[in-house]
């Protein structure tokens, strides 16, 4: 039997731990996916985000930053109806400013990608966790990154958020030693 984070202790999280989190992610459109769904996850497990992961994309045009840029206001009313996603206005409207800002940094910058992983220097952070109760929710990298992302025009990203995002596309390895996916990637 495989020794997995601690966290990974039922489905989905079983297969989005050995299938996903952690691995280092340079598309832009499954950077921006993360980013909705880290920012839509606040005050919530991820477990909740998770199982509702089918019906964001639905709901959100397959997490296109291009058409969800475009959302107006009937398209927030209907997302307001949607039982399969949160039904949080300011987490909504934060999903379409996002797609707004995100395209605003794909072109100033050539790419999502180019901009974010700077935070990290373009290479992933290797931490040597013990458990899970170790690993931090926060970071210095991570405010940053949050204050950066706020001068930009992103709402919904707290340096919590950042952090959630940067563990999921494998900015920061915070696979626990003695997980079997630890040095996996790196």
């Amino acid at each position: 039997m495989k020794k997995r984070c601690k966290w990974a202790n039922q489905e989905p999280l079983i297969t989005y731990h050995d299938t996903e989190w952690g691995r280092p992610q340079h598309n832009d459109l499954k950077l921006f996916e993360f980013l909705l769904l880290e920012s839509a996850q606040a005050g919530l497990s991820w477990i909740t985000i998770l199982k509702r992961r089918n019906g964001y994309r639905n709901a959100f045009s397959d997490f296109s930053p291009n058409i969800i840029a475009e959302f107006n206001t009937a398209d927030v009313s209907r997302l307001m109806q949607n039982d399969s996603i949160i039904r949080n206005k300011r987490k909504i409207l934060s999903a379409i400013n996002n797609a707004k800002q995100f395209l605003k940094i794909q072109k100033e910058f050539g790419s999502f990608d180019n901009f974010i992983w700077e935070f990290t220097n373009r290479s992933t952070v290797l931490n040597n966790f013990e458990t899970i109760h170790d690993i931090p929710s926060y970071t210095t990298v991570s405010e940053k990154m949050s204050v950066s992302l706020k001068k930009h025009g992103f709402t919904f990203v707290g340096p919590t958020i950042c952090y959630a995002f940067m563990q999921a596309v494998g900015m920061v390895n915070d696979h626990t030693v003695d997980c079997y996916l630890y040095h996996k990637f790196f």
